[in-house]
C-alpha cells in the first residue's frame, strides 16, 4: 500500500498519522515543530478502515490508559545514521525514567554532542512511540517537545516519572 494518512483522536489532541506499507513513518501532534511536508504525507485514509492505523490507535488507547507500557508496531522512521542511533537509544529508556541529553551524549562517547543528541530528538517523527519525552534538561527540567511541554509533561506523569515541579505553561 502506498504512503497514506489519517488523523487519530487522542487525549493529547488529534495526532497526524503518516504510514507506507506495513509501517508507521510518523506520529505528530497539533503544531508540532517539525511536521512533515504537506506532499508527504500521501494520500488520505480513515483511521478505522486502515489495519495499521487502527492497531496504533488500539494500542495508543491502551498505554494512555496505563495498560501498555511499549509499542509493538513497525517502523521506518527517516532519518540519517547519527538520528537513527539517538533514536535506537530513545527506545531503550525504561519507562517512567528520565535522561538527559548530556547523558545520552556521553553513552555515545562525546559529552560535546549534547546539542546534537537534542537535535536529533526534536526531530523524532515517531512521537510517543519513539519516546523522546523522556529526555529531560541538566537539571531534571521539562525541555523542548515537539508536541509541547504541557503534553511531556502528561505523558511523564502518565508514566510515572519524576517531573521536576515547573510553573504550569496554560
Amino acid at each position: 500500500m502506498s504512503r497514506r494518512h489519517a488523523t487519530l483522536s487522542t487525549p493529547l489532541g488529534e495526532l497526524l498519522v503518516v504510514a507506507e506499507g506495513e509501517a508507521l513513518l510518523g506520529i505528530y501532534f497539533p503544531g508540532h515543530w517539525h511536521p512533515p511536508a504537506a506532499g508527504t504525507i500521501g494520500v488520505e485514509v480513515s483511521a478505522r478502515d486502515d489495519a495499521l492505523i487502527t492497531r496504533l490507535g488500539v494500542e495508543l488507547d491502551e498505554y494512555l490508559a496505563g495498560a501498555r507500557t511499549g509499542f509493538e508496531l513497525p517502523t521506518a522512521a527517516d532519518g540519517d545514521e547519527f538520528q537513527h542511533l539517538v533514536w535506537g537509544m530513545l527506545r531503550e529508556i525504561p519507562l517512567g525514567t528520565t535522561v538527559t541529553y548530556g547523558e545520552l551524549a556521553v553513552r555515545l562517547g562525546d559529552r560535546n554532542l549534547a546539542r546534537r543528541v537534542g537535535n536529533a530528538v526534536g526531530r523524532n517523527p515517531l512521537s510517543i512511540i519513539v519516546p523522546c519525552h523522556r529526555v529531560v534538561g541538566a537539571d531534571g527540567s521539562l525541555t523542548g517537545y515537539a508536541g509541547g511541554l504541557e503534553r511531556k509533561r502528561f505523558l511523564l506523569e502518565l508514566e510515572g516519572a519524576a517531573v521536576v515541579a515547573q510553573a504550569r505553561l496554560f
